[in-house]
């Protein structure tokens, strides 16, 4: 089919009697929208609108534990079309205050009301003006360096899939450099991570995650990545576990029958495949006999390895003689 064919067709079909109709309605409605447009845009409307407020002029020897930048709600009442530069363009993105001119003195910086409405004021349209600002006024932190090292550690919900369970966390990095006022660093011995919620997993997790914001306090970095490992559940038991006797006078020995223990348990898999005897301590308390003189003596699970859970002891009683030793 040749081009002058083609372009035959499609006028026919375009300014046929129907289809005139339907352009002209086409047109109109197009038109009547452009009217409703403008006449919007000519109204006055209030507009609440996101303006980045940076912090400038920092000296070299000072560390900002705040946000360098913080985020205004600033409401603005103008005709539409003049908001529309505020909203979509770059007049309010770029805006910064001097360090030196609000800061106190005292680790700290304040920003009233009226000088953020100055400020804001400066970068708008004559016609435009300002409503309110939230929040009303802003403070910024700093200190001269002071700053130690301390660990970090998770929040939240963490739960594996049943028969799972977290057998070690591992962090990187595993501690972070936390900036603030000495009385603030003596008070702070870890960190945590924003909650985490995490439901329902098998496999090793690693989650990036940002550490949780305290007011006047910078942490670098300020996010670690965390892994959970998981294991799964079995319940077993370890046999040949001595009796250690505690509290035992020189030259006496106590002897138990039998000599060597049964501890049932529940642990995961890997971490039992790692476990010995020795791992385990099981304890006799030579005071505690002397004060009831039966003929039985009490054991105690004084330590179990870490990941170990539900420890008990098969016999919680077992048969002893104390005997004088060789001088």
């Amino acid at each position: 089919m040749s081009g002058r064919r083609l372009f035959v067709i499609v006028r026919n079909f375009l300014f046929s009697r129907a289809n005139r109709e339907f352009l002209i309605f086409l047109f109109f409605l197009a038109l009547s929208g452009i009217f409703w447009l403008l006449t919007t845009l000519n109204e006055t409307v209030e507009k609440e609108i996101v303006v980045p407020l940076h912090i400038s002029g920092v000296p070299a020897d000072v560390m900002l534990t705040s946000d360098e930048t913080d985020t205004l709600k600033v409401t603005i009442r103008d005709r539409g079309i003049m908001l529309l530069p505020y909203i979509y363009g770059e007049d309010l993105r770029h805006i910064a205050v001097n360090f030196k001119t609000y800061d106190q003195g005292n680790g700290t910086g304040n920003i009233g009301n009226s000088e953020l409405m100055k400020i804001i004021q400066q970068h708008l349209a004559g016609s435009s003006k300002i409503v309110s600002i939230k929040p009303e006024k802003l403070k910024f932190y700093y200190n001269t360096g002071t700053h130690k090292r301390v660990p970090v550690r998770w929040r939240g919900r963490v739960i594996p899939e049943q028969l799972y369970f977290l057998s070690h966390v591992s962090y990187s990095p595993d501690s972070v450099t936390v900036y603030a006022t000495e009385e603030q660093l003596d008070s702070i011995h870890m960190v945590y991570t924003e909650p985490l919620n995490h439901v329902g997993f098998r496999d090793t997790l690693a989650v990036d995650c940002h550490l949780r914001k305290m007011v006047g306090v910078k942490t670098v970095p300020d996010q670690v990545k965390v892994t959970f490992y998981t294991d799964v559940l079995t319940e077993e038991s370890m046999n040949g576990i001595p009796v250690k006797c505690i509290n035992l006078p020189e030259g006496k020995i106590l002897r138990t029958f039998p000599a060597k223990v049964t501890v049932k348990f529940v642990t995961g898999v890997n971490v039992y495949r790692t476990l010995t005897p020795n791992d385990f301590t099981v304890i006799a308390d030579y005071n505690e006999i002397k004060r009831q003189e039966s003929e039985k003596c009490n054991l105690y699970l004084q330590q179990v390895p870490q990941g170990v859970t539900r420890a008990s002891l098969v016999n919680k009683q077992v048969d002893y003689l104390i005997e004088e030793g060789d001088e």
